[in-house]
């Protein structure tokens, strides 16, 4: 993903060398054809000065072409190969000796061949230009060959010369290949940094800034990010798990946290090494955002603990529930009826609680629930008047118990034990005790007279709302029908959004 600052010198050193070597040569050799010059001073390879004069001896021409670093042929008029000096026979993988009797095209890919014997074929009239690649042993060669006219004595012909362009083309690789990685770093949504064998930051994504304080680049990492690693008691820092990575072990999935962070505290963190080639260069870390994921294991630890208490306290209301029933009835199968029905009127308020993720429900909901399997579902007979209220979780449970308890006494002996009956609740604020105030009030049911006896019925009624100091429940007999006046805290109340 990076070249460092000697590798990109060394790169470009190497392209303006090919250049420079390869427009020397064609200017060569173009002097040559036109007759320009007449000799050639060369250094051989003992560093010493030859003269080679090219008075139209072919053997002349052909010690020049021998002494050029540069590969290059020369091809007749028919296009047929007539010579190639050394440095092409090294350059496509050949032994010298063993170069003689070769067609040039032999050497090269059909694709290769067809694009060399078409450059020569062009060249008799004009100079131009091909890329051709090689397979030389396991390394893929890049040659540009270009190709202009030459005259043979009184022949014509075609000069070409072959330079190796391969450095060239993977540095333009390279670049193609950074790019890319800028490109893939700068989109990522995560924070991606990279490192050096030095553990120097030299490149990060815009999603740094929520981690780093200041500018990371050219930073030691643990100067640019302060982050402590969980369960590892400060014993490991950046810099050991960049050492990891750098040595060629991945380390994935490291928490963190970040105290100093602008935004992001809670990391999860993995480093990989970065290879160039077949050496490690430096690492790649990437660090997620992890606030959402702990934010979410508190709110679940946070639901835990209300869902254990919840479990707790109706495990309770249920045991107090069975022991008072059975203290009030006579008999088994009166027990069962009774605690089975005031089991199901606890769990008709729990269904509705969680339907609304235990957040406050209508009254209007937990009436018609109680009241349901008393006026098979023929709510005719239930008259509400009042603003639409919802009520807390704990109103909730209670409130429910006290309406299932007013319309069991009403199915049995009240209202709704005849076929005229009916039940209306009238609903209001009052601003003088803080309360929102319910009147249970029957009509058309037989003559009531006040009970002898007392059961575990009037008790729920005159209790259940004693969850907070403003919450009452009274219930009164006047012979048209059963009152009961219920008193709930503001505390527990909101205006519904049903």
């Amino acid at each position: 993903m990076t070249i460092s600052g000697r590798d990109q010198n060394n790169r470009e050193w190497v392209e303006s060398e090919l250049r420079r070597r390869l427009e020397e040569a064609e200017e060569t050799l173009r002097a040559i054809r036109e007759g320009e010059v007449d000799a050639l001073v060369m250094r051989n390879p003992q560093n010493e000065d030859e003269v080679f004069t090219l008075e139209g001896r072919t053997e002349s021409y052909r010690d020049f072409m021998e002494a050029m670093d540069t590969g290059a042929a020369a091809f007749d008029g028919s296009g047929r190969l007539i010579y190639a000096n050394k440095a092409l026979a090294e350059l496509l993988g050949q032994q010298e000796e063993g170069f003689a009797g070769i067609e040039l095209v032999d050497l090269l890919s059909p694709a290769d061949r067809d694009a060399v014997q078409a450059l020569v074929e062009q060249a008799r009239s004009a100079r131009g230009t091909c890329e051709i690649s090689t397979s030389i042993g396991d390394e893929e060669r890049h040659i540009l060959v270009s190709a202009a006219p030459l005259a043979l004595g009184v022949n014509h012909g075609v000069a070409a010369t072959f330079t190796d362009i391969t450095h060239r083309i993977r540095a333009i690789a390279a670049q193609e290949s950074e790019r890319a990685a800028h490109a893939i770093i700068a989109s990522a949504n995560e924070a991606v940094i990279v490192c050096n064998l030095d553990g120097i930051v030299t490149h990060a994504n815009a999603a740094v800034g929520g981690i780093a304080s200041r500018d990371p680049i050219g930073l030691p990492f643990d100067d640019a990010f302060n982050i402590t690693i969980a369960g590892t008691t400060g014993l490991m820092q950046g810099n050991d798990f960049l050492s990891l990575a750098m040595a060629g072990t991945p380390v994935q999935g490291l928490e963190a946290h970040a105290p100093n962070a602008p935004r992001i505290r809670d990391l999860l963190i993995s480093a990989a090494p970065l290879k160039l080639g077949a050496n490690i260069v430096g690492c790649v870390v990437a660090m997620v955002d992890l606030s959402q994921r702990k934010a979410a294991e508190k709110q679940q630890l946070l639901l835990m603990g209300e869902l254990d208490h919840r479990v707790k306290n109706t495990l309770a209301l249920v045991l107090s529930i069975a022991k008072r029933t059975a203290s009030t009835e006579d008999t088994v199968q009166g027990f069962q009826a009774a605690f089975a029905s005031r089991i199901q009127a606890l769990a008709a308020t729990h269904n509705l609680l969680a339907e609304r993720s235990w957040k406050p429900v209508p009254l209007a909901s937990i009436i018609r629930a109680e009241l349901a399997p008393h006026i098979l579902g023929s709510f005719e007979r239930l008259v509400m008047h009042g603003p639409d209220y919802a009520v807390s979780p704990r109103a909730a449970i209670a409130l429910g118990l006290v309406i299932h308890e007013l319309a069991t006494n009403a199915a049995k002996y009240g209202a709704l034990s005849n076929a005229g009956g009916n039940v209306r609740i009238d609903i209001a604020s009052s601003q003088d005790d803080a309360t929102i105030h319910l009147r249970w009030k029957e009509s058309g049911g037989p003559r009531v007279a006040t009970p002898q006896r007392m059961g575990f019925g009037h008790t729920v009624i005159t209790r259940s709302m004693k969850f907070s100091a403003g919450g009452d429940a009274s219930i009164s007999y006047p012979e048209d029908g059963v009152v009961c006046d219920i008193r709930l805290p503001l505390e527990d109340v909101v205006l519904s959004t049903d």
